[in-house]
């Protein structure tokens, strides 16, 4: 057949939709596969060596996209009823810029020296040594204003000793992971 194979196309849709329907045994879902079996091949027309057997390889598309759907549903989770939904949850975007503000505010009020410490050490992941090295002090000074700016940090965002400095409250952890939040006071 000489021309554009997508005029082929047609001759083969009576049997791809039996196909399909012999696959899923289900008519609307034959029939979606069968559309999205069209659309990729014809946008892979290209793909196809005139000559050669134009059913097979429409055929060959549909069956691989058969599986590949059956792939795809074996990894989703039918919730029909919504109620997999209803026990989901989702962080607030608000609540790590809240949390970060309260940082900002006592990270300011430590000392020049606190500060420089956390941001070598902590932020910038230097070592004691390079740290120390970089401002021309003992090892354990950095050590020292390190431990020191940490415990005011805590201590300026009314934090426990064993609490760490997290971006998410207890309250809504305690949403978004089903769990209940621990006492507060």
């Amino acid at each position: 057949m000489s021309g554009d194979p997508r005029d082929e196309i047609v001759q083969h849709l009576p049997a791809l939709r039996a196909f399909a329907l012999s696959l899923t045994r289900n008519g609307a879902l034959a029939d979606d596969m069968v559309q999205d079996s069209l659309v990729k091949a014809w946008t892979k027309i290209d793909q196809f060596e005139p000559g050669t057997n134009m059913r097979a390889w429409l055929f060959t598309i549909l069956r691989n996209t058969y599986y590949s759907n059956r792939r795809k549903a074996g990894r989703e989770v039918a919730d029909i009823d919504g109620v997999h939904t209803e026990s989901l949850s989702e962080k607030p975007a608000h609540d790590g810029r809240l949390q970060m503000s309260d940082f900002k505010i006592a990270f300011a009020k430590l000392n020049d020296e606190q500060r420089e410490a956390l941001i070598l050490v902590g932020a910038s992941g230097f070592s004691y040594e390079e740290a120390a090295d970089m401002c021309g002090v003992a090892v354990g000074t950095i050590k020292s204003r390190t431990n020191r700016a940490r415990a005011r940090l805590a201590e300026l965002m009314h934090l426990n000793a064993d609490e760490a400095l997290e971006m998410t409250d207890g309250a809504t952890m305690a949403v978004v992971t089903g769990n209940r939040p621990a006492s507060v006071g």
